[in-house]
């Protein structure tokens, strides 16, 4: 049978004249108009009927050929293949998503801010990359070794750690860090105990890798040692400043907490999210300085420079670094070269140092003019580092009303009962001072205490 489609030829398009023709075939079998077994004109009739050379149609059958869609048969002609049509997909349109309101202030906490233009460390960085030739081959798997050393000393330094580049693993942030070390290291049904209220990214990762989670209580100087029992393998604490509530782990608990993952022999996971930023004395000692082989201590710059660079590091004993490394050469995920390259700059050239000390000299304007705005409005806890205070608020406030009242006027806050799961304690907001400029922070924190003041 001959084929009687309606084929057209288009000379004026870009597209070659057989690619035309194929893509009209193709066309015709996905709707249906052409099935199964239906005898295609020879190459010389076809070339006759829509005046073209025989080249053309030749080139035609031969692509249709190597795809698959017909078949020669010897002295019989050329055919349909059996190939069923495809209804074809669907493409349904996605619900258009408010953009984020420019006008919207924020006060949500862990970000921080960003000037409008770029330092010149920050410059000078950049273009020390920009005049390497990148590596010939795959970087190694833990991070560049030069980075790797200076991180080294770096958290020696400014943290206590005493370890070096092999106790380094370079990474995607924080959360990277966790979920790295939870697939190498825990099991479906293994109990991690994470504090509560805590930080809901532990918990999702927690969550993902099939992990029961151990809800632990905290107080005014964090986590609850004493509350822990020795089912669980693995503990995720934020020993610097307790994420939401601010407390820090004093030197007893620190001890306590190391001497019983020493007794159970469980990990410790410590996420030193914010540490750098402390107002009333030098930053506290990390917690892995006391253990190495059983804390594992993650870092970021996502609270000193951005957390769009998605760039931090985790320091572990010898042995865990290996076992990390070896997962992650056999699945490529580690940070890419130039971002690592650029961290290298700015620890050799003291911008990150820099930076840090200029950040804690405004962050800590900041928290005195937010701690003095809402202190009649209930209590302020966790002030003394970070970039964020908890405002407690009265027992028989609705925190997540307080929260959308505050967005309908135009403020993004987030209220503290979001951060809690199963154990109760009062309402509140976590109020991040870090990421407005000074006059938005100002009209921000106005317009919060106007919606506290009508609650």
């Amino acid at each position: 049978m001959q084929s009687s489609l309606p084929l057209t030829i288009d000379r004026a398009s870009g597209v070659p004249l057989h690619l035309q023709v194929a893509e009209q075939f193709r066309a015709a079998v996905m709707d249906g108009r052409l099935q199964a077994g239906h005898r295609l004109p020879s190459t010389r009739d076809l070339a006759r009927e829509l005046s073209v050379s025989r080249s053309v149609t030749q080139a035609a059958y031969d692509q249709l050929h190597a795809e698959g869609w017909i078949e020669g048969r010897t002295g019989a002609g050329t055919f349909v293949t059996d190939v069923a049509p495809l209804q074809p997909a669907v493409r349904r349109s996605k619900t258009p998503q408010p953009d984020a309101d420019p006008k919207l202030l924020t006060l949500r906490p862990g970000i921080p801010y960003i000037a409008p233009t770029p330092d010149p460390g920050w410059r000078r960085a950049w273009r020390e990359v920009s005049t390497q030739s990148p590596p010939r081959g795959y970087d190694d798997a833990p991070g560049l070794p030069a980075l790797r050393a200076a991180l080294a000393d770096h958290v020696a330094r400014v943290r206590g750690i005493a370890c070096g580049p092999e106790n380094v693993l370079v990474t995607n942030g924080t959360v990277h860090g966790l979920r790295l070390l939870l697939t190498v290291t825990r099991h479906p049904g293994d109990r991690i105990a994470i504090e509560d209220p805590g930080y809901l990214n532990a918990v999702a990762a927690a969550r993902d890798h099939r992990l029961e989670i151990v809800d632990v209580p905290v107080d005014e100087d964090g986590l609850q040692v004493a509350a822990l029992t020795g089912e669980a393998q693995a503990v995720y604490v934020t020993p610097s400043h307790q994420y939401p509530l601010g407390g820090r782990l004093p030197v007893a608990r620190r001890n306590e907490l190391v001497r019983w993952a020493r007794r159970t022999g469980s990990l410790l996971i410590e996420d030193d999210y914010d540490s750098e930023f402390r107002y009333d004395v030098a930053p506290l000692p990390a917690l892995a300085q006391l253990d190495l082989e059983r804390v594992v201590h993650l870092g970021t710059l996502s609270k000193t420079l951005s957390p769009a660079l998605r760039l931090g590091w985790l320091v572990a004993s010898e042995a865990m670094v290996d076992r990390l490394a070896a997962h992650r050469k056999s699945t490529g995920d580690w940070p890419a070269w130039p971002m690592q390259a650029a961290l290298l700059a700015m620890l050799r050239d003291g911008y990150l140092d820099r930076a840090v000390r200029r950040s804690r000299r405004l962050y800590a304007e900041r928290r005195t003019l937010t701690c003095e705005v809402l202190a009649p409005y209930g209590q302020v806890i966790g002030q003394d580092a970070g970039l964020h205070i908890t405002l407690l608020l009265s027992g028989n406030t609705d925190d997540r009303h307080i929260a959308a009242a505050a967005r309908q006027a135009g403020v993004v806050v987030a209220p503290l009962s979001e951060y809690r799961r199963t154990i109760p304690g009062p309402p509140g907001l976590v109020i991040g001072y870090a990421t407005p400029s000074a006059p938005d922070l100002h009209r921000a924190l106005t317009v919060l205490t106007t919606v506290l003041a009508h609650r």
